[in-house]
Formats: C-alpha cells, structure tokens, sequence
C-alpha cells in the first residue's frame, strides 16, 4: 500500500527539498505544494522510470568495467595514432551489422553506452526485432573478426549480467 502511494521515496523527498531551496522559505503553504509535488510527480511519471535492474554476476560486470576501461584507454591512442599519422592514410571506416542474442532492454542500454564510450566506433541503429546493431566502425580490417571481438568482448558479459 505504502508503496503505491509513495513509488520514489528519495524523489518524492528530493523534489520536496528542493521546491523548499528554491522558494528559501519555510512559510506552511510553501511547505504544502512542495510535499504535494513531492508525492504527485512520482505517481505521475513512475510508468517513465525504468525496472529495477537484477545484476545476476556482479564479478563479471567488475570484470567488463576494467575491459571497457582498457578498452577506451586502447582505441582512443589507435584513434589519435590514426589522425596524427604522417602518412595520411585514410581509415577503412565502415558500417557494421552485428547479429545480437542479447535481448534485455537494460543490457542493450549498456551495450549501446559502452560502444558508444569507446572510440572508433559509433551505436547506428538497432534493429527494430533488437536482432542485430549497426555500428560504424573507424577502422576496420577484417568485419568477421570485429564482430567475433564485440560479441565477445561485450555481448556475453552482458548476458551474464542481465540474463
């Protein structure tokens, strides 16, 4: 019961703190509209938030965040070596379609964040059955070991995670 009523206690009382902070004034009516916008608003949009998300292998996600880390550290020198490069040769950039099993909505949340995170390649579009991901890739020399690699890389950890 109580939690139908009050679905976001933390935002319910942060939006009701800052109604107060931003009016500077304790006076009672203030302090009323602002328990009222405190309760109302998280009724109102709490089909806006997203579930609650179950990490299944919390030491698998400890794992992915330092692959991903070495991951952004690696690209962004490959990418500066790239642009800096006397030679001037051009990248091989492409666009890459990637067959996903991933099906979580908050795993292709995190997918898309940690492409998007990691220099040299670019989320373009998933596919509306969330079967595959077009990614651009800055340069690319063989597509199949590329998609080996993301699948790897990215894909099964979070599967581990979330499913």
């Amino acid at each position: 019961m109580i939690r139908r009523l009050l679905p976001a206690p933390l935002l319910s009382a942060a939006l009701w703190a800052l109604w107060l902070v931003l009016h500077e004034t304790l006076a009672l009516g203030h302090v009323l509209l602002g328990l009222a916008i405190g309760l109302v608003i998280p009724l109102i949009t709490a089909s806006l938030r997203p579930r609650q998300v179950r990490i299944r292998r919390p030491l698998v996600l400890v794992r992915l965040v330092f692959t991903v880390g070495f991951d952004v550290v690696k690209s962004a020198l490959e990418v500066a070596a790239d642009v800096l490069r006397l030679d001037r040769r051009n990248p091989n950039s492409r666009f890459v379609r990637i067959p996903l099993e991933l099906r979580d909505p908050g795993a292709l949340a995190a997918l898309a964040t940690i492409t998007t995170v990691v220099p040299g390649t670019v989320w373009s579009e998933l596919a509306f059955d969330r079967s595959a991901v077009l990614l651009h890739a800055w340069d690319l020399t063989d597509e199949a070991e590329f998609v080996a690699h993301f699948k790897a890389r990215y894909e099964r950890p979070l599967m581990e995670i979330f499913e």
